[in-house]
């Protein structure tokens, strides 16, 4: 099985470590999406965030984590029901992991992490340091109470093998984008890129969602806010007068190929008012 991570990494072209860590880091994210779905994961969860833009829509960017949300919420999940699935499929790849579970009961996002420590001995590496062979690390999160009115579709993968992810969809995982640009106690630039990547596929967020997931956490929580377009419009337009562009920028910037970080250079209000009055436009539609 190693031979068939060996040929996928081939697809990558890394040219430096950190894309060859980045290529090696979603390879692990794309086998153990498909762990989780042969331990029936997807029956109970869909896939969200950024990540599963990367894998399912094609984003021009590197994502970390793998994000989910529960379909109907629980608040009994624990991520070590899932952990012999994911280390037994693992091992059939030739990849040694272990899932440690960081979960706090009282809390509604459960945390796990994924860790494998053999990989890049195994593979043929360009930029692999023996003396150095860190542990690769893959952070799942999940949403136990998430914001009703979401959309869900089923995607089909073909790495390792053909397999099924329900994932939400992307009016929806737009509005939980939109709700962590308003409400984020902190900057960052990952945000920004993802809402300019959504103004140019024209999607349309699902305003219920964002307003169920605005009355449930952010400054907006419990004000039954009605979002419609002037509303959003307004709060978007306040949010990118308050952000620091420079900042945003050297926040995403390694996360993306050298392709795309030319235009991180046009990153200022002005960049972002176009982007809002694209969002604008795209609802308005739907009045």
């Amino acid at each position: 099985m190693i031979d068939l991570l060996q040929k996928r990494l081939q697809h990558y072209s890394a040219s430096n470590a950190v894309q060859e860590e980045q290529a090696l880091k979603e390879m692990l994210q794309e086998v153990a999406l498909y762990a989780l779905w042969r331990g029936g994961f997807f029956e109970i969860a869909a896939f969200q965030g950024g990540t599963s833009l990367r894998i399912l829509h094609g984003l021009p960017r590197f994502s970390e984590d793998l994000d989910f949300i529960l379909l109907t919420p629980d608040p009994a999940f624990q991520w070590s029901h899932y952990s012999e699935s994911l280390t037994e499929v693992l091992a059939q790849f030739g990849v040694r992991c272990e899932l440690s579970d960081r979960s706090h009961m009282d809390k509604t996002v459960r945390q796990a992490m994924l860790k494998a420590n053999s990989i890049g001995r195994q593979l043929d590496l360009s930029f692999f340091d023996a003396s150095n062979p860190r542990k690769l690390k893959v952070k799942l999160e999940i949403d136990t109470h998430p914001p009703a009115g979401t959309g869900t579709s089923w995607n089909y993968l073909d790495f390792p093998v053909d397999f099924e992810v329900c994932a939400q969809d992307l009016p929806s995982n737009y509005a939980l984008k939109l709700h962590a640009l308003l409400c984020r106690p902190y900057l960052k630039g990952r945000d920004w890129f993802d809402f300019a990547w959504y103004c140019k596929q024209k999607t349309r967020p699902n305003l219920p969602h964002l307003a169920h997931a605005l009355n449930q956490a952010g400054p907006w929580k419990d004000q039954n806010t009605p979002v419609d377009a002037q509303w959003l419009a307004d709060a978007m337009y306040t949010k990118i007068g308050t952000i620091n562009w420079q900042l945003a920028a050297q926040d995403v910037a390694p996360f993306l190929p050298t392709t795309e970080q030319m235009s991180l250079t046009l990153w200022s209000e002005r960049f972002f008012a176009d982007k809002v009055s694209r969002l604008v436009q795209a609802v308005s539609l739907d009045a």
